[in-house]
């Protein structure tokens, strides 16, 4: 174990390992401090950031905040680290790193050959000594693009997930909201919807209902039941319409175990849903969500502080080559994101590690009521990830997530976000949106009088649901 020292001013500050620095170096938030790991002033904090802009970036490939022999999300990342993708990087301290990532010489093209070289310890360090609009600015470059029905991630363009939760499941309900979201042109990077139960027959209930619905109206998209990943291996096994396998992800393996989980079983996930060949324009068939404050509420955490343990996080996503990840950034609480400067920070700080790793991640830009936050500070956040070139958003209905009791954005913020900045959904979703007669020349919403046909047609299926 090394330990790390620092004079600034007059006092010297000592950290008894790396995980010690990186804690330290993080911007203030709850969870760390009630880990007890946050900087305890202002001058430590810096100083750990001096730290680290001096420190190389091989050294988080010598020093790892989880011991390689008990942790299989350490061996993942070591054994994965390709070293070739490294090299052009290799010789850069952390702060040189920052430095090259804000220029221009760090294209699109050269932040994608890079990722595999990156391990989520250097990432996260990195977006420790950089401001929000450094996190945008980089984040804004990133370019990660994946397909199944529809294709996500492309130069200019903003996704949506249409997430109609409903406290009991009710057909009934989930198609109108489903139905609801559509008109809003909402669900081009997946139609998807946390069951209140997780239980077989009713998770298989919903995706039956969600096919029938994509195929009645042809809609170039792919649901998902956001259940546990061995009730879809089950799915699967019966003969399930399942499109997506989904499952919450964590930074450690313990903190996997928490949730019920191993890599072991997250590759048995992806292989099952591979083999059903669903998909029409590509293969990624994982749906993953992480979120800071995970770890800790599971006291799986090792010492690492929240957000370098959610990095690491990223690293199961990106062995799993999925579809789409998103960060369920305000969603744990205000225990571990006090407030709205924490929440928009943590959704910056998620989304450029994220990209920068090679995933393509989205945000659900989110917050509990108990959270010193509002609706004001969610369109802050929701505008930012826009520009950083977020690859899509969840939506609900009404901004109200009914079923799991927490606020999000609605369905019309994310047709203002797409007008505001000109970024349609997916190609795919795009041209159905034009057959179906719901967007005008300009790309914009149809008015109700000509998309009045497909919009009785809905409400009709909504009555036989």
């Amino acid at each position: 174990m090394t330990t790390y020292s620092i004079v600034l001013g007059r006092e010297r500050h000592v950290f008894q390992d790396l995980k010690s620095v990186l804690a330290c170096a993080s911007p203030l938030k709850s969870g760390d401090v009630l880990a007890g790991i946050a900087a305890s002033s202002n001058e430590r904090r810096v100083a750990a950031r001096y730290l680290l802009a001096d420190m190389p970036l091989k050294t988080f490939l010598e020093d790892l905040v989880i011991p390689y022999e008990i942790d299989e999300v350490s061996r993942l990342i070591v054994d994965r680290h390709d070293w070739m993708a490294f090299a052009s990087v290799s010789h850069m301290t952390v702060g040189e790193f920052r430095d090259w990532l804000l220029s221009y010489d760090a294209t699109s093209e050269k932040l994608l050959a890079i990722a595999p070289g990156l391990t989520p310890e250097m990432v996260a360090a990195v977006s420790k000594i950089m401001r929000n609009h450094d996190l945008i600015t980089v984040a804004g470059k990133c370019r990660v693009v994946t397909a199944f029905r529809s294709t996500i991630g492309l130069p200019g363009r903003l996704s949506s997930r249409l997430q109609p939760n409903h406290p009991t499941d009710d057909p009934e309900g989930v198609a109108g909201s489903t139905l609801d979201g559509l008109l809003y042109g909402i669900g081009d990077a997946v139609i998807g919807i946390n069951p209140a139960t997780d239980n077989l027959e009713a998770c298989t209930r919903l995706m039956v209902l969600f096919d029938r619905l994509r195929e009645r109206f042809e809609i170039p998209t792919q649901s998902c039941v956001l259940t546990h990943v061995t009730t879809s291996i089950k799915a699967i096994e019966a003969g399930a319409p399942l499109d997506l396998v989904f499952q919450s992800i964590a930074g450690s393996e313990a903190a996997n175990k928490g949730f019920g989980v191993d890599l072991a079983v997250l590759r048995e996930g992806q292989q099952a849903a591979l083999s059903m060949k669903r998909g029409t324009v590509g293969n990624n068939v994982m749906y993953l969500e992480t979120g800071q404050g995970s770890a800790l509420s599971a006291d799986a955490h090792h010492g690492v502080d929240e957000q370098t343990i959610e990095t690491r996080a990223y690293a199961v996503a990106r062995e799993l080559n999925p579809l789409l990840v998103n960060t369920v950034v305000g969603f744990i609480g205000p225990e571990y994101l006090f407030d709205a400067k924490q929440i928009i920070r943590a959704g910056l700080e998620d989304h450029f590690c994220g990209k920068v790793l090679g995933v393509p991640m989205g945000v659900d830009v989110c917050y509990t009521n108990h959270a010193e936050a509002d609706q004001d500070d969610m369109d802050n956040l929701m505008v930012l990830l826009t520009v950083a070139g977020v690859s899509f958003l969840i939506a609900v209905p009404g901004a109200d997530d009914v079923m799991l009791n927490y606020q999000s954005l609605s369905y019309h913020d994310i047709v203002g976000l797409r007008h505001q900045f000109n970024r349609p959904p997916a190609p795919e979703f795009e041209a159905w949106l034009h057959r179906m007669g719901m967007l005008d020349h300009t790309g914009r919403l149809a008015p109700a009088s000509a998309s009045g046909a497909f919009s009785r047609n809905l409400l009709s299926y909504r009555a036989s649901a």
